[in-house]
């Protein structure tokens, strides 16, 4: 059994999961990266040292191998850092029970699996669980009934985890983004953009007109508060949900149209 703490970060191949990979890693700890696509894992892998596992987290029985492989392969987990995640856009109307069963299983039911696999080891080890939920979780964006419901679930499981076992040394918290520049979400400017003759850039600004700092976020910016609560600065917060959003969450819309006021002054 090695003394260097390992992490294992699903959804590990691009944007947030690849950038706390990136940072555990430069901070000693032993990554494991898990994702569905081998080739952007392997390139984060030459990025970092970080062992690669492709493993569809979708499939109970291979998240089950999966966790017990890095046991096997590390002597340890101490933490797990819940990131996968798909999305599906539409009212609650709207989405096909195909596409919300997906999202469900992908947001929700894998991250039961995960835990439910690791906390055991977690115990062992008085490690944490780092769930990556959004602000789709206390906020009702359009058209997002599925995702909504999803990581708002996500936030109550892993809560749940926090207050079942911290008595025996479990850490469990969230980590909430706004937007973030990642993949997906380059596909969402993408489509939005389209529809309103503006490049991606240009799209990221309409979006973020209303943020407070007037941007999105960078992986790296999200992945640094994953880290430090996976790490021992972090030692006393447990069931905590930081909301990393440049201040979204903080915009009252009724307040808005006194917005002048910032300019007037």
């Amino acid at each position: 059994m090695t003394d260097r703490r390992a992490l294992l970060v699903t959804g590990a191949g691009t944007g947030i999961g690849a950038a706390t990979a990136e940072l555990a890693s430069s901070k000693g700890w032993q990554v494991v990266l898990c994702g569905r696509r081998r080739g952007p894992l392997e390139a984060v892998s030459a990025r970092t040292g970080a062992a690669v596992h492709q493993v569809d987290i979708d499939d109970g029985a291979a998240v089950d191998a999966l966790v017990e492989a890095v046991v096997r392969e590390f002597g340890r987990l101490d933490c797990v850092v819940a990131n996968a995640g798909t999305m599906a856009v539409g009212s609650v109307v709207d989405t096909a029970p195909d596409d919300w069963d997906a999202v469900i299983r992908t947001n929700l039911t894998s991250v039961y699996r995960l835990t439910r696999a690791a906390v055991p080891h977690l115990v062992e080890a008085h490690g944490s669980v780092v769930g990556v939920s959004s602000i789709a979780a206390l906020r009702s964006p359009t058209s997002t009934a599925a995702y909504s419901a999803s990581k708002a679930g996500l936030v109550s499981l892993v809560l749940s985890i926090a207050r079942d076992f911290g008595p025996v040394g479990v850490r469990a918290n969230v980590v909430s983004p706004g937007w973030v520049r990642t993949e997906m979400a380059d596909g969402e400017m993408a489509e939005f953009g389209g529809l309103h003759g503006l490049d991606v850039e240009s799209a990221y600004a309409a979006a973020t007109e209303l943020v407070p700092q007037r941007r999105a976020a960078a992986p790296a910016e999200i992945a640094a508060a994953i880290v430090w609560l996976a790490s021992d600065e972090a030692g006393y917060v447990n069931g905590a949900n930081l909301v990393v959003d440049g201040g979204t969450v903080l915009v009252d819309a009724g307040t808005v149209p006194f917005d002048y006021r910032l300019t007037a002054r």
